[in-house]
């Protein structure tokens, strides 16, 4: 797991910075992936009430997904939080299965993700992201505006930049 961790250069800055602004940012971009893929979370079923947790081992936060809101929901790291599942892993590899770049298999078995909980809601959610074609640079620069074409350059430059790195060990 230690190859796809960010470096402690771009996280350590990140602990002071206070919850709510964490949070806005977050929904903002949530609401972004939402808006261009509105079906994303429609073939959950029963799973759709289910509360998904995602913890990347490399950031001091914990995200909480509902799909039935839908609403995502910022913790820090250590606050009581009781998801119906959870997904647990680098913060580069998380947002790569979210878009389909790893297989979800591979590093699970590999031990490089640890998922608890309830499997069968893990299960449906990677089905329906399997279905949905998420590209998160063009998602986020969806709400960038007049900026919209240099955001996308340069959040794919980073998304291939630290997929390239992955297997550097920067900790």
């Amino acid at each position: 797991m230690t190859g796809m961790l960010l470096p402690k250069f771009a996280t350590v800055g990140l602990t002071p910075i206070p919850i709510r602004v964490v949070q806005l940012v977050t929904q903002k971009v949530f609401d972004a992936v939402l808006a261009r893929h509105p079906t994303l979370f429609d073939r959950l079923g029963p799973y759709a009430e289910k509360r998904y947790g995602f913890d990347p081992v490399d950031l001091p936060f914990v995200f909480e997904v509902l799909p039935d809101g839908p609403t995502i929901r910022v913790l820090r790291k250590g606050v009581v939080s009781t998801p119906d599942a959870m997904v647990t892993g680098p913060f580069i590899m998380l947002l790569a299965l979210l878009e389909g770049r790893l297989d979800g298999d591979a590093v699970f078995f590999s031990r490089e993700l640890e998922v608890s909980g309830d499997t069968e809601a893990i299960l449906a959610l990677r089905n329906a992201l399997d279905d949905c074609v998420l590209d998160l640079p063009t998602d986020i620069a969806a709400i960038a505006g007049p900026f919209r074409l240099p955001v996308q350059r340069f959040f794919e430059f980073m998304r291939e930049w630290l997929l390239a790195e992955k297997d550097r060990v920067w900790n």
